[in-house]
């Protein structure tokens, strides 16, 4: 077995199985004479239960990987050209794209019903990897959940909407118009200074879309959880109306039941004394 094939399945083996199958893997390479296979075999680390899921997810479904690094080149050049209809429908995509692989990974773990923790360091993994390039270099290897600090390579992008889009235009129509003969040039210390300021503005403008877009989502899962609760709630109170209804049903039984016993009796007593 190749070292790629032998690390695939040291990696795709539940966590609490990693440290006697790396043993048993280490020693067939040692046997075989393979000492580079041995190193990297050793230096393999246990991953958490999140990263094993998606190591299972790319091990089984070998095109997510290329998928989630796809979407991130995409959303780059989106970001890059400042085009913010194609930002709007590659983030629809990315969500449909990151529940899809999400359910796929945890058919892949066989897992039936993950903690809500489990399914967030799962996500945000993903997220990661379409966001991060090298993270997504090392899915399948995977030794901990990622996270997206929300800078980098999509931070440094321009805004997304269409008013932020006419603020630059108007900004670069400023700019254009003729100086008056008068007003001498900044200084490069003021330019930079201009540039740095021009920089935050648009950092914090990103960051004001991506946070504009997470409470979205979590308004929406709000919603989804407030319906959920208002369906169990009513389903709840149909439940005691049926359970009322059939005490009710019991105490009638046994008054007859009392009733009956009675009547039986005094027909005994009948029967004996004629």
């Amino acid at each position: 077995m190749a070292a790629d094939d032998e690390l695939d399945s040291l990696y795709w083996v539940p966590p609490a199985d990693f440290t006697a199958r790396r043993t048993k893997l280490a020693a067939a390479a040692k046997a075989r004479g393979d000492a580079g296979a041995v190193k990297r075999i050793t230096a393999a680390r246990k991953p958490t239960t999140a990263a094993w899921i998606v190591n299972r997810l790319v091990l089984r479904h070998e095109d997510s990987k290329q998928r989630l690094a796809d979407l991130g080149e995409r959303l780059r050049q989106a970001h890059a050209s400042m085009d913010g209809g194609q930002i709007r429908e590659l983030s629809t995509e990315q969500h449909g794209l990151i529940g899809e692989l999400t359910r796929a990974a945890f058919e892949a773990a066989d897992i039936k019903s993950p903690s809500p923790a489990l399914r967030d360091d799962l996500a945000g993994t993903l997220q990661a990897a379409i966001a991060d390039s090298e993270i997504s270099a090392r899915l399948g290897r995977l030794v901990k959940a990622e996270r997206w600090s929300g800078f980098g390579t999509f931070g440094d992008a321009a805004p997304v909407s269409t008013a932020a889009r006419a603020a630059t235009a108007s900004d670069q129509a400023v700019r254009s118009r003729p100086k008056p003969a008068t007003r001498e040039r900044p200084d490069r210390d003021e330019r930079q200074r201009l540039e740095k300021l021009r920089a935050a503005v648009t950092a914090a403008r990103s960051a004001k879309a991506e946070a504009e877009q997470l409470l979205s989502e979590r308004q929406a899962a709000r919603a989804a959880a407030r319906l959920s609760r208002d369906e169990a709630l009513a389903g709840l109170r149909k439940s005691e109306r049926e359970l009322a209804g059939a005490e009710a049903r019991v105490e009638e039984a046994k008054r007859a039941s009392r009733a009956a016993t009675e009547s039986l009796s005094a027909a005994k007593a009948q029967l004996k004394q004629g």
